[in-house]
């Protein structure tokens, strides 16, 4: 899949995610060793993004189990078509199987465990699902197969390259942590923000994206609910070309933070911290 963790850094910066060594690392070893990698840190730092960089300089089809609390089997795994099994039943006798491959839904584990191709399954936003999710994944992830029923056991007909993000909002279970390498990705320095937006924006001058990814660090060290991603500095790029600005200046801070800033406190915070004017 990759030949080595330099290999991982320039394939993915040929799709615009620019790769650290601990991240280029990680990426080579979970390849390497067909482990899953869970990445974990604060919202908006590429953890997804990454996911969806590796299948897209792997040519691998990017299967994605988004989580969420009330996630069950049926939403993650796989279900029973009950709408056909019941007009089968009604169309003939009821000792016809209902439980074959014609009457099954793949959800995306299922899917991705007999995808014939190339392919990447994220997990997003693992802290998000309930606890018993874990147990259903910890078959899948230590042996690359599930279990069902009425079929017996799936293997996987080719492993998935496959990428578990968490915010911590929760912390997970060392059964699923155990199965896994663990990689942590924080907020970028101010350098490689800068160089992430000048991928992303190229038409931007450097030195205001130099200004953007500095002015982006200063909103993060204060106390936010919400601290800005790497995608809304991006997004405040963007926003400064359309405007035509060629200067972040205190007004036109103060003029596009909602930009950046999501929420009423955390807007009214950055105004009294960095001392600008209300537009």
């Amino acid at each position: 899949m990759f030949d080595s963790p330099a290999d991982v850094t320039e394939r993915l910066a040929a799709v615009d995610y620019l790769s650290d060594d601990a991240i280029s690392t990680s990426v080579f070893l979970a390849a390497a060793l067909g482990k899953p990698l869970l990445v974990e840190g604060p919202a908006g730092v590429g953890k997804t993004q990454l996911a969806k960089a590796v299948a897209l300089t792997t040519d691998a089809e990017l299967i994605r189990l988004q989580c969420y609390e009330g996630l069950d089997e049926a939403r993650a795994l796989y279900e029973w078509n009950y709408k056909k099994q019941l007009l089968r039943i009604q169309a003939t006798s009821a000792d016809d199987d209902i439980f074959g491959e014609e009457f099954l839904l793949e959800r995306p584990l299922l899917k991705a465990i007999r995808s014939a191709g190339p392919a990447v399954l994220l997990i997003d936003e693992t802290d998000k699902a309930d606890v018993e999710v874990e147990g259903l994944l910890l078959e899948l992830l230590s042996d690359f197969q599930v279990t069902i029923p009425e079929l017996g056991t799936i293997e996987a007909v080719r492993r998935p390259f496959v990428v578990l993000t968490s915010n911590a909002t929760r912390e997970l279970s060392e059964a699923l942590k155990r199965r896994c390498l663990y990689l942590h990705i924080e907020y970028p320095t101010p350098e490689r923000e800068r160089d992430i937006v000048l991928s992303q924006v190229p038409t931007l001058r450097a030195d205001l994206a130099e200004q953007l990814a500095r002015t982006v660090a200063t909103l993060r060290s204060l106390e936010l609910k919400k601290a800005p991603s790497v995608a809304e500095t991006v997004d405040w790029a963007n926003t400064l070309l359309a405007l035509g600005r060629d200067e972040l200046d205190e007004a036109t801070v103060a003029g596009t933070l909602g930009v950046v800033l999501k929420h009423a406190s955390d807007h009214a915070r950055a105004v009294k911290e960095l001392g600008l004017a209300t537009p």
